[in-house]
């Protein structure tokens, strides 16, 4: 057959189709979110000192219900503490008017040998420190009680007595009104925090509207069964993973994964919990039940991350536990060993009980470590729930701190760096024959039309028509490893890998030297070259720009583990900027080279993967973060850290929050200590007053704890 008589059988056979040629583009997403489950959670921020904030999450409602009450008494209101704080300010002013303090000192106004203005100045103070210091008095009698009296409680119930009786009035009340007001915005941080998380909680819809015979029923997410098809109108939240049986539409995730644009979704594709309908009215059969849903999986990720603690916050909580006592027992040495030390020398003058006691009662209220114990488990917490309104789930404190020391990243390549959606990236005809980049796609496309191979799928992303199923094919031979033969119109075809062109002896066959990025499919007619096409893996538009920012954010060494062919992989490293790549290994090979990779760096090692098959590595490292894993149930135990999108760009923003909420921290715990040990020092030395002491616990707590929720903007 001559060169023309072939170019005319595929021209003839080319107008059976209309061709649509497009990119292939193609990136699905998971995007979840999460819901309350049929269970009751409570967590606390609790301070070594005595006091919790407690949060209840109500059970199956996904409404949270705070409540915050001092152990064991009432509750303190903001009221309370602006009449005690408005009583307390009226006798200080009056205490200082000229003629008020002529009155007290007069003694035409003294009745039974007590002054009335005094008094009455005196009674104000009274009525303010009861108003908010009668429920820190009882705890504390309660904590002596029940043998736990080295709280802050009893801290500051000995302190204002004790100031109390040394005559102190204004420094008594002082202690109880910003005590109580610290102690109030202190719940108020942890209230702010849980509501980021609680927007998230929810997402979940409690019913799903079932399609049952003819019937439409509204039925309670729990109770429907997977394989139930279930109908979701636009504007609705879709209730249940499933796949789209019938209907068209966009899924808006934004509120998930932080990603702004809408997910295209049609019939076959699969639809997770959580996802907005927009536009068509959509019918889905479930997948999976309501517990073993994503948004379930996702909401055990939320709840359980406070399980795990970071290293700086278990370190914090021992410390306090040491603290407390410590600071006892030297306040106490403070109020007893120089008045004694003074009898025992012959000095009794000089003793001074009462400035050494009053010295010891500031050095008390200083003392209290609550600016530590709940700032760095609220930084921590900020920092994890930042991170889940972004699209990345971390399973506990621990992880976020291993994440913020990442030194050296390791990077699964399909579907990870790349889209992991094999398309055809280039065509190239042979110079022998006269046909064109579309007619040897149509031609490969129809010759592979019944394969199930993935090249097959590629070349139907790249060349679609209607009529392609109506070709009569015969003689179709699958060559494994090789291609396959197919005879269309009494044109032998093969379509295939050069063995299969050499094996068959094809003429003018050529080696690609253009197209070396992706698998070459070669194309014969009746013996003669047609051609080749490039099938390929395509970079993700953000890996470039990724990698180029992990490396500014500190990771100084980038490696890439994949099974792909040397060429392709080093091709894909070099336009990334990868500096180390290890190809062709299988899934146990890439565990190997982790270890190895592992054994010679001594910082945290990172290893990202789209956890299909990389769930041991992402066990083995010391960070493993899976891609787009939310449907992977080894990966989402496997890992440490969720990127619900897969989008790498999110990895960035992970660790930059990781770097910020230890940055955080760690200005907390050395400004919270430095500030609290000279203020001691200070009182130890009879330099400081009851003022700065209380501006010690309390402001140092709130500018911590103001600090902390920077993590939530």
């Amino acid at each position: 057959m001559s060169n023309e008589e072939l170019k005319e059988q595929t021209e003839e056979l080319h107008e059976h189709c209309e061709q649509e040629h497009h990119s292939g583009d193609f990136h699905k997403e998971h995007k979840h979110e999460h819901h309350h489950g049929d269970h009751e959670h409570e967590e606390g921020i609790s301070c070594s000192c005595g006091h919790c904030h407690h949060h209840e999450h109500g059970s199956h409602t996904g409404e949270h219900e705070h409540s915050h009450e001092h152990e064991h008494g009432e509750e303190i209101t903001l009221n309370k503490i602006l009449f005690s704080l408005a009583v307390f300010a009226t006798a200080v002013i009056a205490s200082h008017i000229p003629v008020v303090k002529s009155f007290s000192n007069a003694n035409q106004y003294n009745f039974g040998g007590t002054n009335l203005f005094a008094a009455a100045i005196t009674l104000f103070y009274f009525i303010a420190y009861i108003n908010v210091g009668l429920p820190v008095i009882k705890n504390a009698v309660y904590g002596i009680l029940h043998g736990e009296f080295l709280d802050e409680q009893f801290l500051m119930a000995i302190a204002s007595i004790g100031a109390i009786c040394l005559g102190e009035y204004p420094e008594a009340v002082a202690v109880m009104i910003f005590y109580q007001l610290g102690e109030y915005f202190q719940d108020y941080a942890v209230d702010k925090s849980k509501k980021s998380i609680k927007s998230l909680m929810k997402l979940r819809p409690d019913s799903a509207t079932v399609l049952r015979g003819a019937e439409k029923i509204v039925e309670e997410a729990e109770k429907v069964q997977i394989g139930e098809t279930i109908l979701v109108k636009p504007g609705e939240r879709i209730p249940l993973d499933g796949v789209v049986t019938k209907g068209k539409s966009f899924a808006d995730t934004s509120m998930q994964t932080g990603e702004s644009v809408p997910v295209e979704i049609f019939e076959g594709s699969e639809v997770l919990a959580g996802f907005i309908n927009m536009e068509g009215v959509l019918e889905i059969k479930v997948s999976k039940s309501f517990s073993e849903s994503s948004v379930s999986r996702i909401l055990k990720l939320i709840e359980n991350a406070s399980d795990s603690k970071a290293r700086s916050e278990k370190f914090i909580k021992k410390f306090a536990r040491i603290y407390t006592p410590a600071v006892c027992a030297a306040a106490l040495a403070l109020a007893l060993i120089p008045p004694l030390f003074a009898i025992l020398t012959g000095n009794p003058a000089n003793a001074g009980f009462a400035k050494w006691i009053s010295r010891a009662l500031i050095f008390l209220v200083v003392s209290c470590p609550c600016a530590l114990v709940i700032s760095v488990p609220l930084s921590f917490f900020g920092g994890i729930g930042s991170c889940s309104r972004k699209g990345i789930l971390v399973k506990g404190s621990n992880h976020l701190e291993t994440l913020s020391k990442v030194k050296t990243a390791v990077f699964d390549k399909t579907g990870t760096l790349t889209k992991g959606v094999f398309v055809v990236s280039a065509s190239h005809p042979s110079r022998k024959l006269n046909f064109s980049e579309e007619e040897l796609v149509a031609l490969a496309t129809h010759a592979e039309y019944y394969s199930t191979h993935p090249i097959a799928k590629s070349l139907r992303l790249a060349h679609s028509c209607e009529s392609c199923g109506k070709l009569a094919l015969s003689d179709i031979k699958e060559i494994p490893g090789k291609g396959l033969s197919v005879t269309i119109r009494n044109q032998k075809i093969l379509v295939g890998n050069e063995k299969l062109m050499l094996e068959n002896h094809v003429q003018n066959y050529e080696t690609c030297a253009i197209h070396n990025h992706g698998t070459i499919v070669h194309v014969s007619v009746d013996g003669q070259y047609a051609g080749h096409i490039e099938i390929s893996d395509k970079v993700k538009d953000e890996s470039k720009q990724a990698i180029l920012e992990l490396k500014k954010s500190g990771i100084n060494k980038i490696f890439m583990l994949t099974g792909d062919k040397e060429n392709v992989a080093k091709a894909t490293a070099a336009e990334l900027g990868i500096d180390k790549v290890y190809s062709e290994l299988l899934p146990e090979e890439k565990v190997k080279y982790l270890e190895k990779i592992i054994a010679e760096n001594e910082k945290s090692v990172m290893f990202a993967g789209d956890g299909i098959n990389d769930a041991p590595s992402l066990a083995l490292a010391d960070v493993g973060v899976a891609m787009e894993a939310l449907g992977s149930d080894a990966a989402m135990e496997a890992s440490d850290v969720v990127i619900m999108s897969g989008n790498l760009t999110k990895l960035v923003q992970g660790i930059k929050t990781a770097k910020r909420t230890m940055n955080i921290v760690n200005q907390n715990i050395i400004f919270s200590l430095a500030v609290k040990f000279a203020i001691m020092a200070l009182g130890a030395a009879g330099l400081a007053n009851m003022w700065l002491a209380v501006f010690g616990d309390v402001g140092v707590t709130f500018i911590a704890v103001l600090n902390a929720l920077r993590l939530l903007k």
